[in-house]
């Protein structure tokens, strides 16, 4: 796949390893203020199949707004991000940290201006998709 995000038809019918480092790419450009590794672990279009991937992210970097139709759990691995929800406040996360956004909920994750951010996220399928892209963060205030 030259695209990260592009989906499997189903996630794999029997048990898979996936080592650390393979298969790490640049999420592709309109995703975020700027770029950003991912390592797409699970792919899937199948509904009700889980997606998850691990994401690299540079210091001051965000995602652009989004959601996901069945919701996504984000797990902090390294460094320290930032996470918001529309029309919620800015919160600090760190590693060990763990981060549920509702199905449809409008938000994006990004890493401080000061630490890069690492985490896994996971999200179900829903009619084909498990994310839905909407506009950049506005970067006027004191986050990415």
């Amino acid at each position: 796949m030259s695209n990260p995000f592009e989906m499997s038809s189903a996630c794999p019918s029997r048990m898979t390893i996936k080592r650390a480092g393979d298969g790490i790419a640049r999420a592709p450009e309109g995703l975020a203020s700027g770029p950003f590794l991912v390592q797409m672990l699970l792919s899937s279009r199948t509904e009700g199949e889980m997606t998850a991937m691990r994401a690299f992210i540079e210091p001051g970097v965000a995602t652009h707004w989004h959601s996901h139709p069945l919701g996504q759990l984000l797990f902090v691995l390294d460094g320290v991000g930032l996470v918001q929800h529309d029309g919620g406040d800015v919160i600090e996360v760190r590693a060990g940290d763990c981060v549920w956004f509702p199905a449809g909920e409008r938000h994006w994750h990004g890493a401080s201006l000061i630490s890069p951010f690492s985490y896994v996220s996971v999200q179900p399928v829903k009619d084909g998709t498990a994310v839905t892209w909407f506009e950049p963060v506005d970067t006027t205030g004191d986050h990415p």
